[in-house]
């Protein structure tokens, strides 16, 4: 984030919080009622909006991850279109041997 984007988010964060206690405070509430409120509520969003981006990182579900997973993944299918018919033949068979081994590894265990 740009040092702009965390100047408007905390303008936000502010302008939401004053908007909220001036909604509370027409509702009926006291001044120091609304206040507590609207602090509480405000406090409550930035604890959840938080739990969010732990659980993208725990789920990896990141921009940073889906770009490195992206990358990984074209250059992955670059070098098999440069491989010659004769080296993806090649390759294909070593798959399907090392699959054959797994399967009677896990068949025996």
């Amino acid at each position: 984030m740009r040092r702009l984007d965390i100047l408007l988010l905390g303008a936000g964060l502010v302008g939401t919080g004053a908007l909220l206690y001036s909604v509370l405070q027409r509702f009926g509430l006291a001044e120091f009622d609304a206040g507590i409120w609207s602090e509480a509520l405000l406090v409550g969003g930035v604890v959840l909006w938080s739990l969010t981006y732990v659980f993208r990182v725990l789920t990896k579900r990141m921009t940073y991850a889906q770009q490195l997973r992206d990358y990984e993944d074209a250059v992955l299918q670059k070098r098999l279109e440069e491989l010659s018919p004769e080296e993806l033949a090649k390759l294909q068979a070593e798959v399907e041997a090392e699959r054959a081994e797994r399967s009677q590894e896990s068949s025996q265990s």
